[in-house]
C-alpha cells in the first residue's frame, strides 16, 4: 500500500531539487521567495558567506498599512518592487530565482515580474 504524500511534502522534494542546482554567489545571489497563507517573503541571499543581504516582507509597516490582506498578487507585486529597489540601492543587479518549489504563477509570478520590471536581471 502507497503511502500518501501531502502537498507540502511534494513541495519540500521540488525546493530540493531546485535548491541543488541554484546557488547564490556574492556577484550574483539568490533571490528567494517564501509565500505563506498570509504573508508574502522574499530574501536576496549570499549563498557562500550564508547571509541575507536584502529582505522585504508583507509584515513591513509600509506594505501592511497599504492592503488589507496581504496573501495576495497586489501585495506580491509591492514585496518585488521593494526587494528589488533595495538591492538596486546596495549594488546587486543580476540575482539568481529561487521560487523554493513553488509553480510559477500567481505570487511567486508578480513578485519575480514586479522585480524584473525595477530592474533586476535574472
Amino acid at each position: 500500500m502507497a503511502s500518501k504524500v501531502s502537498k507540502r511534502d511534494a513541495r519540500k522534494s521540488r525546493q530540493k531539487r531546485v535548491r541543488a542546482k541554484v546557488f547564490g554567489t556574492q556577484d550574483r545571489p539568490r533571490l528567494n521567495v517564501f509565500r505563506s497563507l498570509n504573508n508574502t517573503y522574499a530574501q536576496i541571499i549570499d549563498d557562500v558567506s550564508g547571509k541575507t543581504i536584502v529582505s522585504a516582507s508583507s509584515l513591513e509597516e509600509a506594505v501592511k498599512s497599504q492592503f488589507s490582506h496581504t496573501g495576495n498578487v497586489a501585495t506580491a507585486s509591492v514585496i518585488g518592487k521593494l526587494v528589488a529597489e533595495r538591492a538596486l540601492e546596495k549594488g546587486i543587479t543580476t540575482v539568481v530565482f529561487d521560487r523554493a518549489g513553488y509553480k510559477y504563477h500567481g505570487r511567486v509570478k508578480a513578485l519575480a515580474e514586479a522585480a524584473r520590471e525595477s530592474g533586476l536581471v535574472f
